[in-house]
């Protein structure tokens, strides 16, 4: 279940549980046994929502992926299908409808659009010749979606894309919708901060919404004091680099969907006496990674150098914990431990599933190549050579190096330098279509397009005063215990969590110079609250602000935040919010065209 969504300083089960209402209600709609036809992509999600069993409880039967042609054979009196407004999925459903309607006419189908109806979607059906067939048609609104005590992300995939190469604001719009809910729940926050074009338009959006409101005025004392709204564009720097937190590594190397990891299966194998290898598992393990798993809340945000002293620190307590039943003579002592096995047992296991993935990672940490394209990364973020075709690049792609990988240095590269000499930007974009195929280019000039891979005009390069000034390069980050957020990447200090902290204390007007050096403006707003509704804060409470990252955050980032949340001083405590979670490899993908015919 999901009661570690309440643990936190924000009760975060209120929003799943609203979501899990409106669910059960448009169910209710729709009378008689039902079979759901899921969009792929939302499956994940949903699954964060509501189980199975609750769609069981309201009469679904079956459940299928959509797809062209035939809907499986289901003896059900509604097909309903769950969809994003897409195009091209309208025409698998007119599909789908067309051959149902043949052979059964008493069907009802029905549509749900998630997050949003769509104009265009329903004249696509009618052009289909199939409107007329659905009883229901109607939106499910599903924004935020809690992933974690402090955690909401709206999994919208295509957002930076759409907003810095389309031009397309419609992930704004459902951003700053998916605010007004929050804060129907929640309250009114005060303060809103922002930095970057796209924080404004949200702002300015939800400014709008709540003016067009204005009767409707909620009587909730406000949870949240402050809201910081940031583009991922003031910071292209930090999803480049790899992340170095154990829960940031395992998304960098196996990737993290929705909750789920999926790793390769012979590391969890128990292999018994005289059994061949051939009889271990193919299919993949798959484990799901939240903070109800106790283990894994204590170790996730840990620099990966950290995690083994943890691990063995947690198995020495479990054995002495078991070896108690030694101790237990009496009856009262035998029944104790026998009611804290449940417990006992569950730890051993997440132990050992954490021994077996920390293993796993640390052949490919200790591997060389980690540690050379490392050591590019850190040269770049503390400006060496940056104005110069660097000779690991070039033979990581004579040897043909996943392009991706290719990418990310290069983009880094031309971040820390604030764009390429004309000479080395020509140079890296020949070698790679050479390399690498010629249908990269609109690859190369989507990543030009959003600033991440360009040649320089005459302004100056401002990188090394920004990272002087915010202190993003820290010598010597203690890993083991750690002082600053930089131990996340082994000394970098992830500059979109720099600003979060220079907001706290001492404030962004310190900073105004480097601020007017990043992209887009800085603002500040306030909402008026209705009279009574101020918090009176108690001597020591923290303040709670929402930080929410317009076109995706990464795990390091996230754990950079809870480091501060948990500083003893710093007295303040984060919510995070987030258009995706992403890494470099997935951010740089979804700037890709032809992505499929990618080698991984």
């Amino acid at each position: 279940m999901a009661a570690h969504l309440s643990y936190g300083r924000v009760n975060l089960n209120i929003l799943r549980e609203a979501a899990r209402r409106e669910l059960r209600e448009f169910l209710d709609k729709c009378a008689g046994s039902k079979a759901i036809v899921w969009d792929e992509y939302l499956t994940g999600p949903f699954g964060l929502i509501a189980q199975y069993s609750l769609l069981k409880e309201h009469e679904v039967e079956k459940m299928f992926t959509l797809k062209s042609g035939r809907l499986p054979s289901a003896d059900v009196k509604n097909i309903i299908f769950f969809v994003r407004p897409r195009l091209e999925l309208m025409d698998i459903i007119a599909e789908n409808v067309f051959s149902e309607d043949k052979l059964h006419s008493s069907r009802d189908f029905h549509i749900l659009f998630v997050p949003r109806r769509s104009m265009l979607c329903e004249q696509r059906l009618k052009e289909q010749g199939v409107l007329g067939s659905f009883i229901n048609i109607d939106e499910y609104i599903l924004d935020l979606i809690p992933y974690d005590g402090d955690l909401l992300s709206m999994e919208y995939e295509s957002a930076f894309r759409e907003c810095y190469l389309e031009n397309d604001q419609t992930s704004l719009y459902h951003t700053a919708k998916g605010l007004m809910t929050l804060q129907a729940l929640y309250g009114t926050i005060p303060q809103i901060y922002g930095k970057g074009e796209c924080a404004r338009h949200v702002a300015n959006m939800m400014l709008r919404m709540k003016r067009e409101f204005a009767g409707s005025q909620n009587q909730i004392l406000p949870v949240f004091d402050t809201l910081l709204l940031l583009d991922r564009n003031v910071d292209l720097l930090t999803p480049l680099a790899t992340q170095l937190t154990y829960e940031g590594l395992i998304d960098e190397i196996y990737g993290i969907n929705n909750g789920y990891v999926k790793l390769p299966p012979e590391k969890f194998a128990q292999k018994k006496q005289g059994e061949s290898s051939k009889d271990l598992p193919t299919e993949p393990k798959k484990l799901q990674l939240n903070s109800a798993e106790e283990l894994y809340a204590e170790i996730r945000d840990k620099n990966f150098n950290a995690v083994g002293a943890a691990l063995s620190k947690k198995a020495k307590i479990i054995s002495a914990a078991f070896e108690e039943r030694h101790n237990a003579k009496t009856v009262g002592e035998i029944k104790q431990f026998v009611s804290q096995l449940p417990h006992m047992q569950a730890a051993r296991s997440s132990l050992a599933n954490h021994t077996s993935i920390a293993e796993l990672i640390k052949d490919i940490t200790t591997s060389e190549s980690f540690f050379d394209n490392l050591t590019v990364e850190q040269e770049f973020m503390t400006g060496v050579d940056t104005d110069k075709v660097n000779t690991y690049i070039e033979d990581s792609i004579a040897q043909k190096d996943p392009l991706i990988k290719i990418l990310r240095l290069v983009c880094m590269q031309s971040v820390c330098n604030n764009g390429l000499k004309q000479k080395v930007f020509d140079y890296y974009r020949r070698e790679i279509l050479q390399t690498y195929g010629y249908e990269h280019l609109l690859t190369l000039n989507n990543l030009e397009k959003a600033g991440l891979l360009k040649p320089q005009t005459n302004s100056r390069n401002n990188y090394p005063t920004i990272r002087k000034t915010l202190k993003l390069w820290m010598e010597d980050a203690n890993e083991q215990n750690p002082n600053d957020i930089s131990y996340v990447y082994s000394g970098y200090a992830p500059l979109s969590i720099r600003l979060t902290q220079v907001l706290a204390r001492p404030g962004w007007r310190s900073i105004e110079e480097v601020l007017k050096m990043l992209p887009g403006p800085h603002f500040e707003e306030r909402q008026q609250l209705p009279a009574g509704l101020h918090k009176k804060r108690q001597q020591g409470e923290n303040r709670t602000t929402l930080v929410f990252f317009l076109g995706g955050v990464t795990y390091a980032e996230i754990a950079a935040l809870r480091f501060l949340s948990q500083m003893e001083d710093s007295g303040m405590e984060y919510i995070i919010a987030t258009t995706k979670l992403i890494n470099g490899t997935s951010w740089i993908k979804s700037l890709m065209d032809r992505p499929e015919s990618q080698t991984p």
